[in-house]
């Protein structure tokens, strides 16, 4: 499956988690479940929320202005893509973006552990 690059290449539970990652703003998921190269958003995945007191709550944009995803989206998304079977265990987001994951890989060849998100 190719790496996408803009909105418009994005799978529909994609587009949910995006949504659902903006929302959030600052915190993490735990417990994401991928399966054949995607998020298995139901039932829905833990949220917590970091909030700080005193801090505007600025989310993160997803393109720059037209329809293309920001960076981190776009690697986030390409490295599920590339998981058969696997669990990320915690996944931050800061300003509305992916910014660090962690991620059990079910039965994964050796090459699979090393992208680094």
């Amino acid at each position: 499956m190719n790496a996408p690059t803009t909105l418009q290449d994005l799978l529909q539970s994609e587009v949910e988690f995006l949504a659902t990652i903006q929302n959030l703003g600052f915190g993490l998921f735990e417990r994401l479940q991928i399966r054949s190269g995607e998020l298995v958003l139901s039932p829905p995945p833990i949220m917590v929320r970091h909030v700080k007191f005193g801090s505007p709550a600025a989310p993160g944009k997803t393109s720059g202005g037209g329809s293309e995803l920001r960076q981190q989206l776009a690697e986030f998304f390409a490295y599920v893509r590339e998981i058969e079977a696997g669990e990320i265990r915690t996944l931050e987001i800061r300003h509305g973006l992916p910014f660090a994951m962690e991620v059990a890989l079910a039965g994964a060849p050796q090459d699979q552990g090393r992208h680094h998100v």
